[in-house]
């Protein structure tokens, strides 16, 4: 298992495409020992008979360089031969397994049958890609995600993917989330820290089966170091993924209000978009501070452009704090 820092900067709570676009950015602001990303697993799921990752992979992938930027998961030039020769048995393809992304479900599958740990074969995982920033799940235990629809309670992978997020979604479950522990010894790494980062991945889906786990919930909650989550959703609407959707099934405006009221105390600043300049009064009036910049991804210039950004707005808050509290 790769050995994880022992005085780290950053912590980010991180899910899949956009939280992974912002991970890649903070592995090429922040060396090795400055940066630990916790990914959610609330997505994970068996499929054929493997345990597949889908959040932890795309962070992995994006980290790596792997990552396919044209269709916003997977890896880049994927083949599809495994999927072609599936369905023409008609067997389980609404999932779609490319070739290369298929070699790491069966070897992460054999590795936990071995005996290893899912961060110990995250670790692995990560090693073979080349990565050596510490990119660990948030637990080891198996946690599912669960939406509550006019269908019934449907795991996640199905609402997301064979439903396509279509149907209305009433209430959400994080099954095997209490009895779950945190993947980090806090005592080793919370008094160097100097924010916690909550990437801008959706709230619902992303970050708060992160939360569901008692230990996640009360580090961020009794944090020393500043939490400062940048707004996932841009002028109305959600880049990638279904937070719109949900903040309007939920009857909330989908703005980055509605997110900062989400994550309330937990939370101690926002980033938000330029184009969404104009909600960052009512912001502030919650008690936050707000950053305004340009949030949305499309390289990596972006993706480290808005870490650098939101690396120098989470130490501006720690060194005020700290100046205050000598004061």
């Amino acid at each position: 298992m790769n050995a994880l820092p022992r005085k780290p900067r950053i912590l980010a709570l991180s899910g899949g495409v956009g939280g992974a676009k912002l991970a890649r950015g903070l592995t090429r602001e922040l060396s090795v020992d400055e940066l630990i990303v916790v990914c959610n697993t609330g997505d994970d799921f068996e499929h054929l008979g493997l345990t597949v990752c889908p959040d932890l992979d795309s962070v992995l992938y994006a980290v790596a360089g792997l990552a396919d930027d044209a269709r916003g998961w997977g890896r880049a030039d994927e083949t599809w031969n495994f999927l072609d020769a599936l369905r023409a048995m008609d067997g389980e393809s609404w999932f779609q397994l490319g070739d290369r992304d298929l070699a790491q479900h069966v070897q992460r599958s054999a590795w936990l049958r071995s005996g290893l740990s899912l961060s110990e074969v995250t670790a692995r995982l990560g090693r073979a890609h080349g990565v050596r920033h510490s990119i660990v799940p948030m637990c080891d235990e198996p946690v599912r995600t669960q939406l509550r629809t006019a269908e019934g309670w449907l795991d996640f992978q199905d609402y997301f993917v064979r439903r396509r997020a279509a149907p209305l979604v009433h209430d959400l479950r994080y099954v095997g989330a209490a009895a779950a522990r945190a993947s980090l010894a806090w005592p080793a790494i919370e008094p160097q820290l100097d924010a916690i980062v909550i990437c801008p991945s959706n709230p619902y889906l992303s970050i708060d089966p992160i939360l569901a786990v008692p230990d996640w919930h009360s580090r961020v909650r009794e944090r020393r170091a500043p939490v400062v989550a940048v707004s996932p959703i841009v002028a109305g609407d959600a880049l990638k993924g279904c937070a719109a959707k949900m903040l309007r099934e939920f009857g909330l405006a989908v703005n980055p209000v509605s997110i900062a009221r989400h994550y309330g105390e937990l939370l101690d600043a926002l980033v938000i978009d330029s184009q969404d300049a104009k909600y960052a009064n009512e912001i502030e009036q919650l008690g936050l501070a707000v950053h305004v910049t340009q949030t949305v991804m499309r390289n990596d210039d972006d993706r480290g452009g808005l870490a650098r950004t939101v690396l120098d707005f989470a130490r501006g808050l720690r060194a005020r704090s700290l100046a205050s509290r000598r004061a």
